[in-house]
């Protein structure tokens, strides 16, 4: 059969039906063929045994024959004795001329003359007999004589039937054992799939991503199963956990954006109506409204921008370079003195030396520049505000530190979470969105941001970069 014959012939088997009963009719014809080539290993060893112990028999009797028939020729009996063993006997001379050569019952061939020369060594075949199969073995004698003696071989080769009819029927039933066997290990093996199947078409139709799929943990003995299927099964639950999370976050977003923006747009059009009738109202009422509606606008952008960057995935790869920490953190410092003159800025950029680490050095500056503007929020005017870089067994750390009320032990779990303010940030403009930022571009980084009280009050934000 050729290979594009066999590829169709594949196709034709395996290509519309399901996984399950694909692996069911695999594996009973991988047993199926193992077993039939055992059955037929099986089949030659008992013909081979069957004749060998023939052969072994007619070589005996032979001896016995020879000790008997000392310078005899011709046929030892009158006529084949069908119930005896060896049915048949004679002697062959090497010269057919030679007297006693005529009516000879055994078939005489050139080997048999050979043999009888000395020059051809003993042997055993198959032969016909007055339509009855026999087993004829052939051997030299002195004088230049062959003894052959035969004996009928159909009870050999009823024995070989009998015992190819049941080898044939123990390879049917092994046939059989194997495709129940087969489809039992295929359901068996592929019940996490199904399950995972149907929790995916469950997930699709009611677009809920809490459902899991049910795995029995333990096995007989309490031993944990870790096949290859429950690994599947338990990595899709696991990607389930992380969707629902993600969309459980997404939602939480959604809901505190939208009360966030509630407020200010609600502010926005009441000034924006108010100025709507600029005729009814004082110059002085006209400016304090269009001071309010400028306000409320700039509000409203930055909280819509810093959405837009919490939104935003980890930066691609070609955009990150190695950046001088502490020139940086330099620059975000200078800046952050423009925007609070009221606040002390002090700053500890470490000794000379490698101060590198890779990323992106605008989403870096916004990082620090929330860290600064935090903390000159909470800190009182005249406060100072200390930036240290140093490098540590574990890396770069830098430190943001201000001298105000600092973060209160129930508040220290969430000053990270969006749109999380605490009482005293309440009465203080934000978004509540800038450290939430500041962590994500972070984690964005390889980094780790953590929040701690100082020891002398005031509240110390590290930012620590691990070290190759």
């Amino acid at each position: 059969m050729s290979a594009a014959r066999a590829a169709a012939l594949r196709r034709r088997l395996l290509g519309r039906r399901t996984l399950r009963a694909r692996l069911a009719l695999v594996t009973s014809a991988a047993v199926a063929v193992v077993a039939i080539g055992v059955l037929a290993a099986a089949y030659v060893v008992i013909r081979y045994e069957l004749v060998r112990q023939l052969d072994l028999q007619l070589k005996q009797q032979a001896k016995i024959m020879n000790q008997q028939s000392r310078g005899q020729t011709g046929v030892l009996y009158g006529e084949c004795n069908w119930l005896a063993a060896p049915a048949c006997a004679q002697i062959v001379r090497a010269d057919p001329a030679a007297p006693g050569q005529k009516g000879l019952v055994l078939p005489v061939t050139g080997a048999t003359r050979r043999v009888a020369a000395g020059t051809l060594g003993e042997f055993s075949s198959d032969i016909v007999l007055d339509g009855r199969p026999m087993r004829m073995f052939t051997m030299h004698l002195r004088d230049g004589r062959a003894l052959q003696v035969a004996a009928r071989s159909d009870t050999v080769d009823q024995g070989v039937r009998q015992a190819g009819l049941l080898l044939g029927a123990v390879g049917g039933a092994g046939v059989l054992l194997a495709a129940g066997l087969g489809y039992f290990t295929s359901r068996t093996s592929l019940r996490p799939v199904t399950r995972l199947t149907a929790t995916a078409e469950r997930i699709a139709a009611t677009r809920d991503p809490a459902h899991r799929i049910e795995m029995p943990h333990y096995e007989n003995g309490g031993a944990r199963r870790q096949d290859e299927i429950t690994s599947l099964a338990a990595s899709f639950n696991t990607m389930l956990g992380e969707l629902e999370e993600a969309v459980a976050a997404q939602r939480r977003l959604v809901a505190d954006a939208s009360h966030e923006l509630r407020t200010p747009l609600t502010a926005l059009r009441t000034n924006a109506e108010l100025l709507a009738r600029a005729e009814r109202l004082t110059p002085a009422q006209r400016e304090r409204a269009s001071a309010a509606l400028g306000r409320q606008l700039r509000e409203v952008t930055g909280l819509v921008n810093d959405l837009i960057e919490l939104a935003r995935d980890e930066e691609p790869q070609q955009f990150v370079e190695q950046v001088r920490l502490d020139l940086l953190a330099g620059r975000c410092v200078t800046d952050a003195r423009g925007h609070w003159p009221n606040t002390l800025f002090t700053t500890d950029l470490g000794p000379p030396g490698d101060l590198t680490v890779p990323g992106v050095p605008a989403r870096l500056a916004r990082l620090l520049s929330n860290l600064l503007d935090n903390a000159a929020k909470f800190s009182p005017p005249g406060a100072m505000v200390e930036v240290r870089l140093e490098r540590t067994d574990r890396g770069l750390d830098l430190t943001v530190r201000d001298h105000g009320p600092g973060i209160a032990a129930e508040d220290l779990p969430y000053v990270f979470d969006r749109f999380y303010r605490s009482r005293q940030a309440r009465a203080l403009p934000g978004s509540g969105l800038g450290l939430a930022m500041a962590r994500q571009i972070a984690r964005a980084h390889g980094a780790e941001l953590t929040a701690e009280r100082a020891e002398t009050g005031g509240a110390r934000f590290r930012l620590s970069f691990p070290q190759d």
